[in-house]
């Protein structure tokens, strides 16, 4: 059974998040990201973890440090908001959980957004990331990709795009209720509609088509779902059972299971897209940050 905090929460939240997303399919996008940006200032890192900012490239990154860390390993954090939103400022907190969790320092990226940098600029600065943690010296196998949403998407085609250069892979790869489908054929998309207090198809396809500009929506570096997941490391998958994106989670580890990885799926009962961002007010997030955390450690 659920937390009576989700439970208020999700009441609370219901109508007025269906509202709000209508509303921003008319909305500058600018607007839009200057209102995620002020709901990301109520969001605090955990008193133990501390940020440092860093550059890789021309992009801005930040290491976010908790207070007990394991020497030699780091994850590299990719950010969700339909690859068209989200920075810094609106997922350290959520870094910083996960920091602790897995008591690894995590390095957050800002990699560019759609639609001032459309596909593949997200997958290049990500996939650059990667390589720059190889050359500081991580060992592959002590690197953890992970991502949430559109993140999640971003964590799989990253793994393709270093797998075609035959570049070395992280060790370990987590995923957060992933958007890996951008063509949107999941069942989910219609029948976990009602039960989506945050997304809707109309929203996932107008960013959809601002991030893949012009390109197939079924481009496997664009929707991972469709291409050939041999030889990806180790995966877990956690996505909550009322959320469109269901099924993009559900056969993305039916695919990946089918190519002989070791892969995790977990569905948590009534929870919604990225339940983790609120770890802060409801048991549910702190519970699954910490099988993520136990999920990496144990690599």
């Amino acid at each position: 059974m659920t937390s009576w905090q989700f439970r208020l929460g999700w009441w609370l939240m219901a109508g007025r998040l269906k509202k709000q997303t209508a509303v921003r399919l008319h909305e500058e996008l600018a607007i839009t990201r200057r209102s995620l940006e002020k709901m990301a200032l109520r969001a605090k890192l955990p008193a133990d973890c501390r940020a440092e900012p860093v550059t890789i490239g021309s992009l801005a990154a930040e290491w976010v440090i908790p207070a007990h860390v394991m020497d030699g390993r780091a994850i590299l954090y990719l950010h969700g908001g339909a690859y068209c939103l989200g920075s810094l400022e609106s997922h350290r907190f959520l870094a910083g959980y996960i920091a602790d969790a897995a008591q690894q320092r995590v390095l957050l990226l800002d990699y560019r957004l759609a639609p001032e940098h459309p596909f593949p600029a997200a997958v290049e600065d990500a996939t650059a990331a990667v390589c720059w943690l190889l050359v500081a010296g991580y060992a592959p196998d002590t690197l953890t990709l992970i991502g949430d949403s559109a993140g999640g998407g971003l964590t799989m085609a990253t793994l393709l795009s270093l797998r075609a250069a035959g570049e070395p892979l992280p060790g370990t790869a987590v995923c957060l209720s992933p958007w890996v489908d951008l063509a949107g054929t999941g069942d989910s998309m219609t029948s976990k509609r009602q039960a989506d207090v945050l997304l809707t198809p109309e929203l996932l396809a107008r960013y959809a088509a601002l991030y893949a500009d012009g390109r197939a929506l079924t481009d496997p570096l664009i929707s991972p779902m469709y291409a050939s997941l041999n030889g990806l490391p180790r995966l877990l998958i956690q996505v909550g059972e009322n959320e469109i994106l269901l099924d993009d989670a559900t056969r993305l580890a039916a695919r990946a299971r089918a190519a002989g990885i070791d892969v995790t799926l977990e569905v948590w009962p009534q929870m919604v897209h990225v339940w983790h961002a609120l770890a802060s007010v409801i048991p549910e997030g702190r519970q699954a940050i910490a099988r993520i955390g136990e999920f990496i450690r144990r690599a």
